[in-house]
C-alpha cells in the first residue's frame, strides 16, 4: 500500500521501541490533547510546529520544534503528523457484498430491499466474520484506532451476528477498539422481541439503537406512535444501563429528530444518545431550524454526519441530477456547541457501493462536501477527538502520557492533506512502524460473484 520512497529510513527506524523526537511535526490545533505549547509556531490553518519526544511506546512530552539535530531526531521538516482516527458510525456486517446483493440502484428502499435478500440468504457466521475481518484489515492499513458499527439485529438473525462481531472485538483487541449497536427499524420494540434484543445488546456490551421508521416503511411515514415507541425504547436501554444510538431522519421529508430528543430528556437520558445521518435538518427554514438545534442541545444528543454515502443516496432519481446533497448542517450545530463527528456508514455494499474504511479519506470528502474550510479551524476534530468523546474513548488526539499512535503525511498544510489520498502514510502503533498491506479484493472473489 504505501511508497516509503520519501522515509527511506524511517521503517527501519522505528521498527522497535525506542526514544526518538518527531522533529518539526506540524499537528493541527484541534488534535492536540492539550493547549499548544508556549512559544510553538501555529500556521495560517491552525496547525502548530512541535517536537513529540515518543518513549516506551508513549508521547513523553511535545514542545515547540527545535533544530533537528541529535541522535534521538527524526526529521519531519514540518510534515504533518495526525492520529489514528476515529469511526463513529459503520456498518461492518453489511459490507463488501456489493458484487453479491441484488442491484439498489442507488435508492434508499432499493438497498433496505437488497439488503434484506443478501441478509436473508448468506448472513451466517463464517460470512460475517470473513467480511468483517476483511473490512478490520483495510481499516487497519489505513489507520483507523476504533470503530462503532451498526449490526442489522432483526429476529433470527441478532444471535448470529453479535457473536460473529464478539469474536472480532476479541481478535483485533489491543489494535482496533470495536463498539456495536443494535440496528432495527422503530416498530421492533412494540413487541417481545424488543426486550429479547435489548438482552442481547446488554449481554454483549453494546448500545440499543434502532432507525426511526417501520418495517418496510420510509423514514417519516408510518410511525404515528413514534412517541410510545422511543418511550419502550428508552425504558428498555435505562433499565439495563445502555447507551442508544439511532438512525433518524435518512429522508427529505421526516422528523423524528425532535420527538427523539423530547424522549432524551424525559427519560433523563441527556449526553447518552447519538442520532446518525439527521438529513431532512438541511431542508428546514431558518427558524424552525434554530429551534430545532435549540432542542438537540437541551437534550443533549451529539450528531454523526455520514456525507459520503448520504450524498449517494438521498435525491436519487433516474435520469435526474439531485437538487440537494443530503448532508447534516453541521456547521449550525456546531455553532450550538452539539458534539458532532463524521464517519465512513457503509462500505461496497448496497447503501454505498464505494468506500474503504479509510477514516482520512471520509474526512477529507467531508471538508470538502461541507465547506468545512476557509478557514478549517477545528475541522479535524470530526475525525479524531469529536468521535472518540461520542465513543467514550480515551483516542484521536496527540498528548503527553498517550500511545504514540499516530500517522505521518506527505503534506505540509491542510491543503495538501485533503488533495492527495496519502496511501503513501506512514503509520505508528505504540511508536513502533506499523504500516500494513491492504487485503486483495481476491480475498473475497466468491462474495463478488455468488
Amino acid at each position: 500500500m504505501n511508497d516509503l520512497s520519501l522515509f527511506p529510513t524511517l521503517a527501519a527506524r522505528l521498527a522497535r521501541q525506542e526514544r526518538i523526537r518527531l522533529a518539526k511535526a506540524r499537528v493541527p490545533v484541534a488534535l492536540l490533547a492539550d493547549d499548544v505549547p508556549g512559544g510553538a509556531e501555529v500556521d495560517r490553518d491552525g496547525s502548530a510546529l512541535v517536537d513529540i519526544l515518543v518513549e516506551n511506546g508513549r508521547i513523553a512530552a511535545i514542545t515547540p520544534a527545535l533544530a533537528d539535530g541529535g541522535e534521538d531526531a527524526v526529521a519531519l521538516d514540518g510534515r504533518h503528523v495526525w492520529p489514528l482516527l476515529i469511526d463513529a458510525h459503520a456498518h461492518l456486517d453489511k459490507g463488501h457484498t456489493m458484487g453479491r446483493a441484488p442491484d439498489s440502484g442507488g435508492t434508499h428502499p432499493g438497498a433496505r430491499a437488497a439488503t434484506t435478500a443478501d441478509r436473508l440468504a448468506h448472513w451466517n457466521a463464517d460470512d460475517l466474520l470473513r467480511r468483517m475481518e476483511f473490512a478490520l484489515a483495510t481499516a487497519d492499513a489505513h489507520g483507523v484506532a476504533a470503530i462503532r458499527t451498526h449490526l442489522d439485529s432483526h429476529e433470527g438473525q441478532a444471535e448470529i451476528t453479535w457473536s460473529a462481531f464478539a469474536e472480532m472485538r476479541e481478535r483485533w483487541k489491543g489494535c482496533i477498539t470495536l463498539q456495536a449497536a443494535g440496528l432495527v427499524p422503530l416498530d421492533a420494540y412494540r413487541d417481545d422481541y424488543g426486550t429479547r434484543l435489548a438482552d442481547i445488546v446488554a449481554v454483549h456490551g453494546g448500545l440499543l439503537g434502532g432507525v426511526t421508521r417501520a418495517s418496510g416503511g420510509t423514514h417519516g411515514s408510518g410511525l404515528d406512535d413514534i412517541d410510545l415507541l422511543l418511550d419502550r425504547l428508552f425504558a428498555l436501554a435505562k433499565e439495563r444501563e445502555l447507551d442508544v444510538d439511532l438512525h433518524v431522519d435518512e429522508a427529505a421529508q421526516a422528523d423524528a429528530l425532535p420527538h427523539v430528543a423530547r424522549a432524551a430528556i424525559r427519560h433523563g437520558y441527556e449526553g447518552r444518545v447519538t442520532c446518525g445521518h439527521c438529513c431532512s435538518l438541511a431542508l428546514l427554514g431558518e427558524q424552525e431550524l434554530r429551534d430545532t438545534i435549540a432542542l438537540i442541545a437541551d437534550a443533549g444528543l451529539s450528531i454523526i454526519t455520514l456525507p459520503t454515502v448520504n450524498m449517494y443516496l438521498q435525491d436519487r432519481e433516474n435520469g435526474r441530477t439531485p437538487r440537494w446533497r443530503g448532508v447534516t448542517p453541521v456547521q449550525e450545530l456546531q455553532a450550538a456547541g452539539i458534539p458532532v463527528a463524521a464517519a465512513g456508514d457503509n462500505c461496497r455494499d448496497p447503501f454505498f457501493a464505494y468506500g474503504d474504511h479509510d477514516m482520512l479519506d471520509t474526512w477529507r470528502q467531508a471538508v470538502r462536501i461541507l465547506h468545512l474550510d476557509h478557514p478549517y479551524a477545528d475541522a479535524p476534530a470530526l475525525a479524531g477527538p469529536a468521535p472518540a468523546g461520542i465513543m467514550g474513548i480515551d483516542a484521536g488526539t496527540i498528548g503527553v502520557d498517550r500511545p504514540a499512535d499516530l500517522m505521518i503525511l506527505e503534506a505540509w498544510s491542510l491543503d495538501q492533506v485533503i488533495a492527495r489520498p496519502h496511501s503513501d502514510r506512514v503509520l505508528l502503533r505504540k511508536g513502533i512502524f506499523a504500516n500494513r498491506t491492504l487485503p486483495s479484493y481476491s480475498m473475497l472473489t466468491d462474495v463478488q460473484t455468488a
